[in-house]
C-alpha cells in the first residue's frame, strides 16, 4: 500500500460497487444491513434478561443457562473469520443473506423448545447455529456497505451503521423484560419480522453480487475456529471452572497455542484464510489494538451496569436498561461526530479524542457509583458512551479502507473477531475483579457484625456468586445466624457491591488509556482515493445483480 493510505478496489469510482447493472440504492442498502444485524446485537443480551424464566419452565441448570447464553457468543467469535472471506469468495449480498436465514431459522427453532430432557440440549445446539448464522451475515453486511458507499461518505455511513447498530444492544434488556412478560420464548420470534424487513429491503436495494474465485482455506479455517473458540471458551468459563483450574488454562492456552500455528500456515498458504501482510501497513495495526483495548470496556459495561443498577440500586430489569441508555445517547450521538472527522481529517484525530474522552468518563463514572444514585451519574455514562462511539466508527472503517485487493468481507472479520474476543478477555478478567473484591468486601461488613472469618468469607462467597451471576442476591435464603446477619446486612452489601464495579470501571478507564497510547502511534494518513485492484493469483469474477 502506498504511504498516502490508497485502498485498492475493485469497485467502480462513483457508486463504490463492482459490476454491471443499475446503481445499488444507498438508503435502502443501509437500512436493509442495519435491520439485519440489529439481530445480532439485541441477541447478545436479550437471552440473559429471560434467563430465570427459562430455567423455570425448562428446569434446567445454571451451568446449563450459562452454556445457552455462552453458545452464541463462542460460535460468533470463532466462526468471524470464515464468514468474512465466505463474503468474499462467494459474494457479499449472498453470504448476508444465507447468514439471515440460518440465523431466522434457528431463531424460531430457539422459541420452539420442548419440555423434557432434551430442552437444554436443543437450545444450546440452535443458539450455537444462530452464533453461525451471525458471524456469516455480520461481516457480509458491514462489506456490502463498504463496497456500496465510496470513500468519500464512507465515513459518515458506517458511523451511523455503528452507531444504531451498537446501540441496539441497549434494546435488549429493555425488549427482553417487556417481551418475557407475555412469553420468553417471543425474545427469540422477535428476529422473525426483523429478518423478513432485512430480506425484502436487500432484495429492493439491488446490490450487486460480486465474489471471487479464491479456493477456500480449509486447514486455515479449521485452525482460526479451534483456536478462538477453545480460547474463548477457556475465558467464559474461567469463573465457573476457576482460574486456577488446569481446564482453564489447557482451553486459553491450548488456543492461543493454535492460534500461532495459524499464523505460521497462512504466511505459507497461497491462498490464505486471513492476509496477514496487512498488519504490515502501521494505521492498520493501531486501528485493530484501539479497538481491541476499547472493546474491553464497551461489551462488558452493558453486563455490568446492568447488574450494578439490579443489586446495587434496587433497579428492575426495565429499569436497568433505563440506565443503560444514558451511555447509548452519549454514544449514539458522538458517533457521528467520529464519522464526519473521519472524512474530513481522517482517523486519527477521532482515534485520540474518542478514547481520551472515553478514559475520562469511565473514571468519572466510575467515582460516582457509590453514591447509589443515576442521577448523579448520568453525564459521566454519557460521556463514557460518547469516548467509544467517537471512535469505533472510525477505527472500524480506517482498517476496512485498508483492504488489501478490496477483501473487505476478509478484513470486516478481522476486525469482528478482535472485537469479540476483546469482549470475551474483558468480561473473563472485569468478571474476577468483581468476585474478588467483592467477595473481601462482604467478608468484611459480616465481620464486623461478628461473624467469624471462616463463615464470613464462605458466605460473602456465596453472595458475590450471586450477584456477578445475575441472580437476584437481594433476597437472601437460609437460616442461621450468618445467613440472618447476611439479610440484615443487604444496604452494606449493596455498597460493597457498588465500591467493588467501581474498581471494574476503574480498569475500563485504563483499557481506553491503553487505547490512547496506541492512537498516537497512528500515522494520521488518510484514504482518500480507490486505484485499481492489484492482480489476484486467482483472478475474480463479478456477476451483475
Amino acid at each position: 500500500m502506498s504511504a498516502e493510505g490508497h485502498v485498492p478496489d475493485s469497485s467502480s469510482p462513483g457508486a463504490g460497487t463492482a459490476g454491471s447493472g443499475p446503481a445499488p440504492n444507498q438508503t435502502l442498502t443501509l437500512a436493509a444491513m442495519l435491520f439485519a444485524v440489529s439481530m445480532t446485537f439485541i441477541d447478545q443480551t436479550i437471552v440473559a434478561i429471560a434467563a430465570p424464566d427459562i430455567i423455570d419452565e425448562l428446569g434446567l441448570s445454571s451451568s446449563g443457562m450459562q452454556w445457552v447464553i455462552n453458545a452464541y457468543l463462542l460460535t460468533l467469535a470463532a466462526f468471524f473469520a470464515l464468514g468474512g472471506r465466505l463474503s468474499d469468495i462467494f459474494g457479499h449480498r449472498r453470504v448476508m443473506l444465507i447468514g439471515t436465514v440460518v440465523f431466522v431459522v434457528s431463531s424460531v427453532l430457539c422459541g420452539a423448545v420442548p419440555t423434557g430432557d432434551f430442552a437444554q440440549t436443543w437450545l444450546i445446539i440452535f443458539r450455537a447455529t444462530q452464533g453461525v448464522g451471525a458471524a456469516l451475515m455480520f461481516p457480509a453486511a458491514l462489506a456490502v456497505v463498504v463496497a456500496v458507499f465510496p470513500v468519500d461518505r464512507r465515513g459518515r455511513a458506517l458511523a451511523l451503521f455503528f452507531g444504531l447498530s451498537g446501540a441496539l444492544t441497549a434494546v435488549g434488556p429493555i425488549l427482553g423484560g417487556w417481551l418475557t412478560d407475555w412469553t420468553w420464548r417471543a425474545i427469540f420470534w422477535v428476529n422473525v419480522p426483523i429478518a423478513v424487513i432485512a430480506l425484502v429491503l436487500t432484495l429492493m436495494a439491488r446490490i450487486p453480487q460480486v465474489s471471487r474465485r479464491d479456493p477456500l482455506d480449509v486447514p486455515g479455517a479449521v485452525l482460526v475456529a479451534a483456536g478462538m473458540g477453545l480460547s474463548v471458551l477457556g475465558l467464559q468459563q474461567a469463573s465457573a471452572w476457576g482460574w486456577s483450574s488446569v481446564t482453564t488454562w489447557l482451553c486459553i492456552v491450548g488456543g492461543l497455542l493454535v492460534l500461532v500455528l495459524f499464523c505460521v500456515y497462512e504466511r505459507r498458504a497461497r491462498v490464505p484464510l486471513i492476509r496477514l501482510e496487512v498488519f504490515r501497513e502501521r494505521a492498520f495495526t493501531v486501528d485493530v489494538l484501539v479497538l481491541f483495548f476499547s472493546m474491553l470496556a464497551f461489551v462488558p459495561v452493558f453486563f455490568f451496569a446492568s447488574v450494578y443498577a439490579q443489586v446495587s440500586l434496587s433497579a428492575s430489569p426495565n429499569q436497568a436498561g433505563l440506565y443503560l441508555l444514558y451511555f447509548f445517547i452519549g454514544f449514539g450521538l458522538a458517533s457521528q461526530w467520529g464519522g464526519r472527522i473521519l472524512d474530513k481529517r481522517g482517523a486519527r484525530p477521532a482515534l485520540k479524542l474518542g478514547s481520551a474522552l472515553g478514559a475520562v468518563g469511565f473514571a468519572l463514572w466510575a467515582g460516582k457509583l457509590t453514591t447509589l444514585s443515576m442521577h448523579d451519574q448520568w453525564p459521566y455514562a454519557a460521556l463514557a458512551g460518547a469516548g467509544i462511539g467517537l471512535l469505533l466508527a472510525p477505527a472500524s472503517t480506517d482498517a476496512v479502507n485498508r483492504a488489501i485487493g478490496a477483501s473487505y468481507g476478509e478484513v470486516t472479520g478481522i476486525t469482528q473477531t478482535v472485537r469479540n474476543y476483546a469482549a470475551s478477555v474483558g468480561l473473563a478478567v472485569f468478571g474476577t475483579v468483581l468476585t474478588h473484591v467483592t467477595t473481601n468486601r462482604v467478608a468484611d461488613t459480616l465481620q464486623a457484625r461478628g461473624i467469624p472469618s471462616g463463615p464470613a468469607r464462605s458466605a460473602a462467597r456465596q453472595v458475590a456468586e450471586a450477584v456477578t451471576g445475575n441472580a437476584d442476591a437481594r433476597r437472601p435464603t437460609g437460616s442461621g445466624p450468618v445467613a440472618t446477619a447476611t439479610r440484615d446486612a443487604m444496604s452494606s452489601v449493596r455498597m460493597d457491591f457498588a465500591e467493588a464495579n467501581r474498581a471494574v470501571f476503574y480498569g475500563m478507564a485504563g483499557a481506553l488509556v491503553v487505547a490512547f497510547i496506541c492512537s498516537y502511534f497512528h500515522p494520521g494518513t488518510r484514504v482518500t482515493s480507490r486505484p485499481e485492484t492489484a492482480p489476484h493469483p486467482t483472478g475474480q469474477d463479478t456477476a451483475p445483480a
